[in-house]
């Protein structure tokens, strides 16, 4: 037998070549003193260069390594949210304890090995591609989560994220084995082609595999009533990367879910429908009522998150066109506006001893207001308030359900964006309204003496260091502002993240 060689199309590689680039150069700074100090650099060069590559194939389209892996414009702008959301995870763990407790580049060559995955699973185009990938991306979170290692909660946060993503991973491999048990095959198109020509719609192994596929998806993405590990790991994970789960994670899976549920099994839609409208509205329910009652922002925010990925879920389940450009476009503003709200969460942790309850937010409309304007903005945004992305997000998600003739679901939105009103406007409420508590006098830690404070933090029961000076920090300040104007922005003028929404969705219309 003559060994048949796949062709490479290195171009359209590019990403991936410059991620395990990085991450092995990240890997080797460990062992060199000199070169250790600029991981945070070379981290963030390492996504630049990736972020480049991807815009410099935005208009690809082509299989790779034997359509194991297909790129494409869901690939590109779902990854660009990913590289985006790492960059972001970077400059927020920077001085953060549990960098330097678990060694700074080995926390960020797990950073950048998740990034991997995510990208990989973007570009997914076979049942094993798939899995590995989830599995890569999955992994090095475990890890990430319990990087504080002087926490109780984030060592336990890491424990209960494997433990629950270990069956969610579990779950998913077999509904997969299941799908290629009723099918022969792996390739998502020759899935559909089987299912579709081979009468496969109605057979039960088939059924039972996308239900448990679902299921093993529904882990990964905070959709109720497979959430419960996600408000413990928000809150018990280093902040850093609570934002960097909470958003990259969600763009990565949702890539998938729509590749596999409207490609490999679109045949199939009639059964898998009603199941996932659901879920969805199951989701928003549980988020939202969940979050009312929450104290810890990270906890509120983690409810939050099942709810908006209740919302998104929507644009799966009317499989139209345009359903995918709304979900696309929501993923990119709840990328924006969960970023500027964890933003100011680092910076207001650092400065009160790593406390999130809401309480702490108290005088900052006075104190600090830019940081109180960011979260404020954040805030109407996740509760889809205009002029906000978010808004604008929530009305096309509502608009492709009533065109596809799923009008109840788009009132179950509003219903949710009604109740979820009452705990983000009580965030911007104790921003603005409530005094500030006076606290004991603490010393302020200078720039210089950081690096000493972050090495004895956490050296008894629930010492951490303050940073009196966080919100003076560019690489903090600075993206949580940023993220806050494009919140604003594209709720005003969202005509170019609607062009890039469609360029993903564009990417299926064969299968429509």
């Amino acid at each position: 037998m003559i060994f048949d060689s796949p062709t490479m199309d290195y171009a359209a590689l590019s990403p991936i070549i410059s991620l395990t680039a990085g991450l092995v150069v990240l890997v080797l700074a460990a062992v060199f003193d000199p070169i250790k100090r600029f991981g945070s650099a070379l981290a963030l060069l390492t996504l630049a260069v990736t972020a480049g590559l991807l815009i410099w194939q935005w208009d690809t389209n082509v299989g790779l390594v034997k359509d194991t892996l297909y790129f494409d414009g869901m690939a590109v702008t779902l990854s660009l949210l990913c590289v985006l959301s790492a960059a972001a995870a970077v400059l927020f763990s920077i001085g953060d304890p549990a960098e330097k407790q678990a060694g700074r580049s080995d926390y960020l060559a797990l950073l950048i090995g998740s990034v991997l995955g995510m990208v990989l699973l973007t570009m997914a185009n076979n049942i094993l591609t798939f899995f590995v990938a989830l599995e890569l991306l999955s992994i090095p979170l475990y890890a990430l989560c319990a990087t504080n290692l002087r926490r109780r909660e984030s060592l336990e946060s890491g424990l209960k994220y494997l433990i629950i993503g270990s069956v969610g991973s579990a779950t998913l491999l077999y509904g997969l084995a299941l799908i290629y048990g009723a099918t022969g095959e792996t390739n998502f198109e020759m899935i559909w082609s089987s299912l579709d020509r081979g009468g496969l719609t109605d057979d039960s192994l088939a059924l039972a595999g996308a239900g448990m596929i679902a299921v093993g998806l529904a882990f990964k993405i905070s959709i109720a009533p497979f959430h419960q590990w996600t408000p413990d790991v928000y809150q018990g994970a280093p902040t850093p990367i609570t934002a960097f789960m909470a958003v990259a994670t969600k763009a990565a899976a949702f890539a998938i879910f729509i590749k596999f549920f409207l490609i490999a099994l679109l045949p199939m839609v009639d059964s898998w429908d009603v199941i996932l409208a659901a879920l969805a509205t199951l989701s928003i329910v549980v988020g939202n009522v969940g979050a009312l009652a929450q104290t810890s922002l990270k906890r509120m925010l983690g409810y939050s998150g099942i709810a908006q990925a209740g919302y998104m879920l929507c644009g799966i389940v009317v499989a139209t066109q345009s359903g995918i450009d709304a979900l696309v476009f929501y993923l990119a503003a709840y990328v924006a506006m969960n970023l500027a709200a964890f933003a100011v969460l680092v910076i207001n942790e650092r400065q009160n001893g790593f406390s999130d309850d809401i309480s702490s937010l108290k005088g900052m409309g006075k104190e600090r207001p830019a940081l109180a304007w960011t979260l404020t903005i954040a805030m109407l945004a996740l509760a889809g308030l205009p002029p906000t992305a978010g808004f604008i997000g929530k009305l096309y998600l509502i608009q492709a359900l009533v065109e596809a003739d799923w009008t109840w679901l788009g009132v179950m939105i509003v219903i949710g964006t009604m109740i979820s009103l009452a705990y983000y406007l009580r965030v911007v409420a104790m921003v603005w309204m409530s005094p500030s508590e006076e606290s004991p006098a603490t010393d302020s830690i200078e720039t210089s003496d950081l690096p000493a404070a972050i090495a004895g933090a956490g050296t008894t029961p629930g010492h951490e260091f303050d940073d009196s000076n966080a919100h003076r920090r560019w690489y903090l300040i600075g993206p949580a502002v940023v993220f806050a104007a494009v919140t604003l922005f594209f709720g005003i003028i969202p005509q170019p993240l609607v062009e890039f929404a469609q360029h993903a969705g564009y990417a299926l219309p064969p299968l429509f």
